[in-house]
């Protein structure tokens, strides 16, 4: 009964920092046709400077690894755009009676959260191919975001999120 308790526990903290992302793409995009990146000159992240440095400096050092160049004429554009939202709580109290004949019922429900309230942040990954101007691969990401954190943290956060949602780029065509 202890292990499981301490099994319950681990799964609620882990949920609270988990990164989550939803993927969409092009499934006609011939992705080995992109070698070279860039990022779009006018974007708007909506993050810190200081983040905004953090992100591209991951995200550059990803993208080389998978094979990727930084070019000044780039087969393909980045776009990030990031919010930072207050997410809801999960919790619920309800309270019912009902009867019927002579019979009289009640109950009482309470909803206990997994996961937590609290501020989220959504940063967005768009690939815009640059001939055609058209998108063809996008990340959708969700965490936990504490806004008075050290340097190594927010880093070590966004490393994450990046790690995350360039763990299925490029897509498996299978």
């Amino acid at each position: 009964m202890k292990n499981l308790l301490y099994i319950v526990i681990l799964c609620v903290l882990v949920s609270c920092n988990a990164v989550r992302v939803n993927y969409d793409y092009d499934k006609a995009t011939d992705f080995s046709n992109y070698t070279t990146y860039n990022y779009f000159e006018d974007m708007q992240s909506g993050l810190s400077q200081l983040d905004e440095k953090r992100l591209l400096n991951i995200l550059d050092s990803t993208l080389q690894s998978k094979g990727y160049l930084l070019s000044e004429e780039p087969e393909f554009l980045i776009n990030i755009k990031s919010a930072v939202f207050q997410s809801n709580s999960g919790n619920n109290v309800g309270v019912g009676v009902g009867g019927g004949g002579r019979n009289v019922g009640g109950g009482l429900s309470i909803g206990i959260p997994v996961g937590n309230s609290g501020v989220r942040r959504q940063i967005l990954f768009d690939f815009v191919d640059a001939s055609k101007n058209a998108l063809f691969w996008q990340a959708d990401t969700e965490s936990s975001f504490k806004e008075n954190t050290t340097p190594l943290y927010r880093e070590e956060q966004l490393k994450n999120i990046v790690k995350k949602a360039f763990s299925k780029y490029p897509p498996d065509l299978k």
